[in-house]
């Protein structure tokens, strides 16, 4: 289940369409030690209910005031808020820090036919962005190509990271991050929860029914299809990780050539050095080119050393979270 915090365009369209009245409040700069991110977003009803965060709690109150008003009037404000360093700690605010939070009414402000489009794409899994220019009040939808700000879009949606480039604040909304696992041996036991950990939704894939067992792995998602298959039906896409811990050609070969196939972010695959060189052997005479086989982290995982399942894991995780941050 996606957390409510995840969830706040989606939140404020309901609320809109509940004929509640709904804003949508987003962090658009930070100086300083700011304690919420860039892109964080706060949804308020015209009955001042609220959902998300823009602070961690120390400015939402005055956010919700400014937002009601905003509501009535049906205009758009962009708020700052700052505290002196002796100050900060009494209220909540990390040291030195200074936000500016922009509050746009769903309706004449934000166009409901704009929001309405950003949660189709947020549901279907698409990467977009949500351009606004808050001098002009200008406000647009864009995650193709022909857009003035093509290549600084791109750029963002990789990095995951929301801001200003020129007069436009661009406000990324990338799907949840996934991880498909194939192989339900011990290493994806710790595994496992360490994604979840880290904000993933993981799913072992398995066909063998001693390995894939739910007493092996209580409450998570096991696919226990042809690995091939299981991911094609999963559907893979920039925002998924996958990772073969089998070791077994005729289990991760099939898995590999998909992940190959698809824009996942990351693949990597378990064995040694020598089992990979024997991987890639297979893999050219599949006719499979050099370029799309540098993609395979392998063998799989940061080089600090590991020993047992739940460091392999850790090594693992670690290489996925590089990979996603510093590409």
């Amino acid at each position: 289940m996606t957390p409510s915090y995840d969830r706040i365009p989606e939140i404020a369209l309901d609320w809109h369409r509940q004929g509640k009245g709904a804003v949508l409040a987003t962090v658009v700069e930070t100086w300083g030690s700011a304690p919420r991110p860039v892109g964080s977003q706060l949804a308020i009803s015209g009955a001042g209910d609220m959902e998300g965060s823009v602070s961690g709690g120390c400015v939402e109150g005055a956010v919700v005031v400014e937002a009601v008003e905003c509501l009535e009037k049906e205009e758009a404000t962009l708020l700052e808020f700052g505290v002196a360093d002796e100050q900060a700690f009494a209220v909540g605010l990390a040291c030195g820090g200074r936000i500016r939070v922009l509050v746009e009414p769903v309706g004449k402000v934000l166009p409901v036919e704009l929001l309405e489009a950003l949660v189709d794409a947020r549901s279907a899994r698409r990467q977009v962005a949500y351009l606004v220019n808050p001098d002009t009040g200008a406000r647009r939808l864009t995650a193709g190509p022909g857009d003035a700000l093509d290549a600084e879009i791109a750029e963002r949606l990789r990095r995951d990271r929301s801001g200003f480039e020129g007069d436009w604040f661009v406000g990324i909304h990338n799907p949840p991050l996934r991880m498909a696992i194939v192989g339900a041996v011990h290493i994806a036991q710790a595994l496992v929860p360490m994604a979840r950990l880290a904000g993933y939704d993981p799913v072992l894939i398995d066909p063998r029914p001693a390995f894939g067992a739910a007493a092996r792995f209580p409450g998570e998602t096991i696919v226990d299809d042809w690995p091939d298959a299981a991911l094609s039906a999963y559907g893979l896409d920039p925002r998924t990780a996958v990772v073969t811990l089998t070791h077994d050609p005729k289990l991760d070969d099939p898995a590999i050539l998909t992940a190959l196939d698809s824009p996942c972010f990351y693949l990597g695959c378990l064995g040694s050095t020598r089992t990979h060189a024997k991987r890639v052997d297979r893999l050219r005479a599949a006719g499979v080119e050099e370029d799309r086989i540098a993609r395979i982290h392998a063998p799989v995982g940061l080089d600090i050393g590991a020993q047992g399942p739940a460091e392999i894991a850790l090594s693992i995780m670690a290489e996925i979270t590089a990979r996603l941050r510093r590409p």
